[in-house]
């Protein structure tokens, strides 16, 4: 009876997630906690080192072919970062940035984008300003716990664990592009 209750709740749940995820055209991550797992390594030149996993990767490249692109926004400012993001082909990367809500407002207008049309992911609590503005708000796994009371939705994944290709997949499942986005791996 009450597995029944809670996995009711669950598709209830899922599917409000769903209605807010189809009306997205931009998906927005931190990065620290989000795209990694928030653990800085320095080494002895000073040099910043970061993991990212590579499902997030994946996840990313098949999001932007859905045709969703992915903006970042981070306080802190790396090369690392700047790497990745060439990598993946990510153009909207915002380092630095310790207004993120400022740093938003300025992306809704240079893509004249409505904030309901925003997907953002966060972690901690210089996320919530942001969460607080967009359609549909994420945390990941691992996230504080004030953030997690504050999401939409949150991840099965902890941040730099694949959280990140879990927001993509929810994405394209609510889009209707997931099976097609698979079928060129199958």
């Amino acid at each position: 009876m009450k597995q029944e209750i809670l996995a009711k709740a669950h598709k209830k749940m899922r599917k409000k997630v769903h209605k807010k995820a189809r009306k997205i055209k931009l998906l927005i991550c931190d990065v620290d906690g989000v795209m990694t797992d928030g653990g800085l390594f320095f080494g002895d030149n000073g040099l910043e080192y970061k993991a990212f996993h590579s499902r997030d990767g994946l996840g990313i490249i098949m999001l932007q072919r859905s045709g969703i692109p992915l903006a970042v926004i981070t306080a802190r400012t790396s090369e690392v970062v700047t790497h990745r993001m060439q990598n993946l082909k990510i153009d909207l990367v915002f380092q630095g940035q310790h207004n993120k809500a400022q740093t938003f407002e300025k992306i809704c207008q240079q893509l004249q984008l409505k904030s309901n049309q925003i997907a953002y992911v966060g972690d901690d609590l210089v996320d919530l300003p942001v969460m607080r503005k967009v359609g549909l708000s994420i945390a990941v796994a691992d996230a504080h716990k004030l953030v997690k009371q504050q999401a939409d939705w949150i991840t099965e994944h902890k941040g730099g664990h694949g959280a990140v290709r879990d927001v993509c997949e929810l994405l394209m499942e609510a889009q209707g592009t997931l099976k097609e986005q698979f079928s060129v791996y199958l």
